[in-house]
């Protein structure tokens, strides 16, 4: 297990133990590598909120203005969203107000990744480290997991990269990405894993 797998997996535990869980942008329930995770939120109030219905998000809504009361959900998670929408400041303000004050966020932001829109879901921004942590800088404590390091990430958007069972590549730019301690391998990821308390 990877660093930010390893950070992803201890997160998402840690946001399951929470009462009322609302996944912001999550489609239909335990999607986006959530599903072996559902058995942690059993005895929780998770929901997905999503605007689009095709996606049967058990409530239909919109991130720039959230459905619900001022500090009343005890952990957000948001993976994989912040890219895709065109507003991401006001979306940060709309979670962190329904937030209670404590409340715990998991969030994913790509860096260098490659575009995903289409008509109906927009790709708008990739995020370096500075503007997470500016997008991010009212909340009280901020934990940031880089994903993969330059090589990995390089690596990454390669053709047909991950269409064999062992993929040589990936472990070979893994390797370099561990043995090298330059600037630029840290600073040139593919994205953050990203956990908040309000």
């Amino acid at each position: 297990m990877t660093k930010w797998e390893r950070f992803f997996d201890e997160k998402i535990k840690e946001i399951a133990k929470e009462k009322v869980i609302r996944d912001i942008g999550g489609g239909s329930p335990f999607q986006k590598d959530l599903a072996k995770y559902k058995e942690y939120f059993k005895d929780s109030d998770y929901k997905t909120l999503d605007y689009n219905p095709d996606y049967n998000p058990d409530i239909l809504g919109n991130v720039y203005n959230l459905p619900f009361e001022n500090e009343s959900i005890d952990a957000i998670i948001c993976k994989a969203v912040l890219q895709h929408v065109y507003d991401p400041k006001r979306a940060v303000s709309e979670i962190y107000r329904v937030l209670k004050k404590g409340g715990k966020c998991f969030v994913y932001a790509p860096f260098l990744y490659a575009y995903h829109g289409d008509d109906s879901n927009k790709d708008y921004y990739r995020y370096t480290r500075d503007g997470v942590e500016y997008l991010l800088q009212d909340f009280g404590t901020i934990e940031i997991c880089p994903i993969r390091g330059y090589f990995e990430t390089l690596a990454n958007f390669l053709p047909y990269q991950n269409k064999f069972p062992i993929n040589i590549l990936a472990i070979l730019a893994r390797f370099l990405d561990g043995v090298s301690e330059n600037y630029q391998n840290k600073m040139q990821v593919s994205g953050f894993n990203i956990f908040l308390v309000k």
